[in-house]
């Protein structure tokens, strides 16, 4: 698969993180449209720090086991990156209005054009891959 070297890898990588930014801003004008619903919560997409740990999963280094059973529990455990999930998380802990709301509008607003701005710049360097593909193709 072409996910074996570094091209395809960081390929599939963007790839990855464009679909959860989709999912990111879908979740945010959710939040954004329920602004004034009396006891709505808020959501958030968790996705990057679970990737950052299964990357750093499959980095080599620290103190190895020994292992002299196959019953014995791993000290290191390799995450796919592939098998790593966005969730939907909602926010039970803060309320921001008296209704029960804990949508701020503003705070939204500026994660929205985050994501936004975050997906163009992905949208950016995966042209940027094929481009560079394109010029060693035509040399």
């Amino acid at each position: 698969m072409y996910t074996e070297n570094t091209w395809g890898h960081s390929l599939d990588l963007l790839h990855r993180t464009m679909s959860v930014n989709l999912m990111r801003q879908d979740v945010i004008a959710n939040n954004i449209a329920n602004a004034d619903t009396p006891n709505f919560k808020r959501a958030d997409v968790n996705y990057e720090s679970a990737l950052r740990r299964a990357l750093e999963s499959g980095e080599q280094g620290g103190l190895r086991g020994a292992y002299t059973d196959d019953k014995h529990i791993p000290f290191e455990k390799n995450i796919d990156y592939r098998t790593v999930r966005p969730r939907r998380v909602l926010d039970f802990l803060t309320t921001a209005k008296n209704n029960g709301n804990n949508v701020d509008i503003e705070v939204e607003s500026s994660n929205y054009i985050t994501a936004q701005l975050a997906y163009n710049l992905m949208v950016n360097s995966v042209s940027h891959h094929f481009n560079s593909v394109n010029i060693v193709l035509r040399g």
